[in-house]
């Protein structure tokens, strides 16, 4: 479970078991976890989160997008 980006406590990272998925990152606060898909940025699954929340981490999503989808393809190896 590599930790691509820490940002306020939340961490940024992706499971190594999801192979043939798209690129995704799944960001974590305490019990609280959102997947978010690279490609369009929209939130796959969100538990706990509050939408101002799930608003401010995709703008750090979308500030970090590029740097998201180069460890995946360089983990991953696509």
């Amino acid at each position: 479970m590599p930790v691509v980006f820490r940002w306020k406590g939340h961490r940024f990272l992706f499971y190594s078991k999801e192979i043939g998925e798209p690129p995704h990152i799944h960001v974590l606060k305490d019990a609280k976890q959102l997947k978010v898909w690279l490609a369009d940025l929209r939130v796959a699954r969100n538990v706990g989160f509050a939408g101002h929340e799930v608003n401010a981490i995709l703008e750090v999503v979308a500030e970090n997008r590029q740097t998201f989808l180069e460890a995946w393809n360089d983990y991953f190896g696509h």
